[in-house]
C-alpha cells in the first residue's frame, strides 16, 4: 500500500507556489496537497486550472488567510500534515515601498500565526521528528553586494527595503520557533525566479508583454543592477529536495548560478521576441526607456549554492538561455492567462511606478 502524505502549502496560487504544486503532484504520486491562499492580486486559481485531471483529486484549495487562527486550527485538526511549505507572502519591493504595513502584517504576522498553529499541532501529535516547516525566503534579506562575492548561509542580514526587512524578520521567527520550541524547520533563500505564471509586474514578464504590445520598456536607472537568475522549475526541484532531505534547523541557499544585469536581460528578450514575432532586428530595443531608479535599489545579488549542491546533490537542470526561451514561449502561448490576471489594480500600479519617472 502506498503511504500517503498530506502537505499544507500556503500561497499555492502565486507564482512559485503554483509551479511547485504542479511539480510536486507530478513527481510525488503519494502526496495530497492542501493549498491555502488568500488570492490577493498576485494569486490566481487559473494558474492551477491546468493541473492534469489525474492530479486534481490530490489537490484541495482553501480560500483563506494565514493570519486566521481559527481557520488554521481547523485545518490542522482535519489533516495530519506531514509538513508545511510556506510560500504565502507579499513579495514585490516596489509595492513594499509604497505601502509597507501589509508586508509586516502578512510576512511577519502571518508567518508567526502559521508557526504557532504548526507548533500546536506538532506538539499534540507527539512531536514527530519527520515533520518539517519549510519557510521559503529570498536572497534579498542579505542586502546588496559589490562587484565580487556571493551570499552564503552565513552572510549577515542587511535588508534594504520594507519587503526584504519583512522577510528577514520572518526568517528570524522561524529560527526562533526552532530554537525555543524545537519545531523542526528548514529555510531556503533563493535568487530571482522567472518562468511560467509569474505576475506581469516582474521584470521578465513585464518586458515580454510590453514588447508584444510595442509599449515602452521601463528600465530602472541605467539597468546595470545585477541579479542571479533561477528558473522556477529548478527552484521547485530544489525545494522538494530540501523539504525531504534537508537537515532540520538548517538554511539552504538556492541559486541558478547565472548573473545578468537588468539591461542585458531586456536586450536578450528583445532579440528573442523580434525573431519570434518576425520583426526587424533591433525593433524592440528601440522601446527601451530608462526611468528614475527606485529608492534603496540593491546593486547586485549573487548566491553561493555550494551547500545544497554538496549536501543534497542538487544542480540546476536548465541553462539560462534555454529557460528564457521557454519562458517567452509560455507567455506567448498563454496571453489569455496574462489578460486574466491583469486588473485595474495592476494598471494603477504600472502608472504609479513607471509613469513620469
Amino acid at each position: 500500500m502506498i503511504n500517503t502524505e498530506t502537505i499544507l502549502v500556503t500561497g499555492g496560487a502565486g507564482f512559485i507556489g503554483a509551479n511547485f504544486i504542479h511539480f510536486a503532484l507530478k513527481n510525488r504520486p503519494n502526496w495530497q496537497i492542501v493549498n491555502l491562499d488568500l488570492l490577493t492580486y498576485a494569486g490566481n486559481l487559473i494558474s492551477l486550472a491546468t493541473l492534469p485531471v489525474e492530479h486534481r483529486s490530490r489537490h484541495t484549495f482553501v480560500h483563506g488567510d494565514i493570519r486566521n487562527t481559527d481557520l488554521l486550527a481547523r485545518l490542522f485538526q482535519q489533516h495530519a500534515f506531514a509538513g508545511v511549505i510556506h510560500f504565502a507572502a507579499e513579495s514585490h519591493v516596489d509595492r513594499s515601498i509604497r505601502g509597507p504595513q501589509v508586508f509586516v502584517d502578512t510576512n511577519v504576522g502571518g508567518t508567526c500565526t502559521l508557526l504557532q498553529a504548526s507548533l500546536d499541532a506538532w506538539q499534540e501529535r507527539g512531536r514527530p521528528a519527520d515533520f518539517r516547516f519549510h519557510h521559503v525566503s529570498t536572497d534579498e534579506v542579505y542586502g546588496s553586494l559589490g562587484l565580487t562575492g556571493a551570499f552564503t548561509e552565513q552572510s549577515p542580514y542587511d535588508p534594504s527595503s520594507p519587503y526584504s526587512a519583512s522577510k528577514a524578520a520572518s526568517d528570524h521567527f522561524v529560527r526562533a520557533y526552532g530554537r525555543t520550541y524545537d519545531l523542526p524547520f528548514v529555510i531556503t533563500n533563493c535568487s530571482n525566479n522567472f518562468g511560467p505564471y509569474q505576475f506581469p509586474e516582474k521584470l521578465i514578464p513585464l518586458m515580454i508583454c510590453n514588447i508584444l504590445a510595442e509599449k515602452p520598456l521601463p528600465v530602472y536607472g541605467n539597468g546595470e543592477n545585477i541579479r542571479d537568475w533561477l528558473y522556477v522549475l529548478d527552484h521547485c526541484s530544489a525545494l522538494l529536495r530540501v523539504f525531504e532531505k534537508g537537515t532540520a534547523g538548517q538554511t539552504y541557499n538556492i541559486g541558478g548560478g547565472t548573473e545578468q544585469s537588468n539591461i542585458d536581460i531586456v536586450r536578450q528578450l528583445c532579440k528573442i521576441m523580434d525573431k519570434k514575432l518576425g520583426r526587424t532586428a533591433g525593433a524592440s530595443e528601440s522601446l527601451i526607456a530608462f526611468v528614475t531608479d527606485r529608492p534603496g535599489h540593491d546593486f547586485r545579488y549573487a548566491i553561493d549554492a555550494a551547500k545544497i549542491k554538496e549536501e543534497l546533490d542538487w544542480q540546476p537542470q536548465y541553462s539560462f538561455a534555454e529557460a528564457l526561451r521557454n519562458t517567452v514561449d509560455w507567455y506567448l502561448a498563454n496571453m489569455a492567462w496574462v489578460d486574466s490576471v491583469r486588473s485595474g489594480t495592476y494598471r494603477q500600479w504600472l502608472e504609479l511606478n513607471y509613469d513620469k519617472r
